[in-house]
């Protein structure tokens, strides 16, 4: 990891995409198997981003209410570093999964986070949920890092507006950022010039005096 604020590019869709991410220095891919989704990946294709990209950046399976049997059958084909849920999982299935997790809430809410301990919060639009880059006000997760939860800033973020974000935050740092369509052309494939473009205004950002 290049900086202190982990960068993660989420709804990677083809292994080129993902070579990407990793040469404008990204610290996470997230790749999506939630059914109905314009990301939503294959087994054949999920696995070819992921051996593309091995041992060279976290690897994240995003899952949004996902029985037990679909997660391991994602989990036997691919191999993974984390796992992201994006529903309404309770805290006793996120302690089930053998990986690290990351679980998406509604905004900056404190209550909410806290029915996970020890589990990274991804801070996403409070009512337009994930996927769709509608912005929000980012430095209401102020208060919620401050408590010491490790939190990753979501929804809306884009090359022009993370900076922003961050430093809406003041001293404070969340410990990582989540693009998707903020980076992405027409055609939802990732831009790699916008994913360096992204990449620079955090660590810009992260760096101010």
């Amino acid at each position: 990891m290049s900086g202190s604020v982990r960068i993660k590019i989420c709804g990677i869709t083809h292994p080129d995409d993902a070579e990407a991410a990793v040469e404008v220095g990204a610290d996470l891919i997230g790749m999506n198997f939630v059914p109905g989704s314009p990301r939503c990946l294959d087994l054949a294709t999920a696995e070819a981003i992921a051996e593309r990209v091995d041992g060279r950046i976290d690897r994240v399976a995003v899952f949004k209410d996902a029985a037990p049997d679909e997660i391991q059958r994602v989990l036997r084909r691919v191999e993974f570093e984390r796992i992201q849920f994006h529903g309404s999982e309770t805290e006793e299935e996120v302690e089930e999964v053998d990986l690290p997790v990351i679980k998406a809430i509604r905004g900056a809410d404190l209550a909410a986070a806290e029915e996970y301990p020890g589990t990274i919060v991804l801070l996403d639009h409070p009512t337009e949920g994930g996927g769709r880059g509608k912005s929000w006000n980012w430095s209401d997760a102020a208060e919620l890092i401050e408590t010491g939860i490790d939190a990753i800033l979501a929804g809306g973020l884009d090359p022009t507006n993370v900076g922003e974000a961050l430093g809406s935050l003041g001293d404070l740092l969340p410990w990582g950022v989540d693009v998707a369509t903020g980076v992405e052309n027409a055609d939802g494939r990732k831009d790699p010039e916008k994913m360096a473009r992204f990449v620079a205004a955090v660590r810009a950002a992260e760096n101010f005096d």
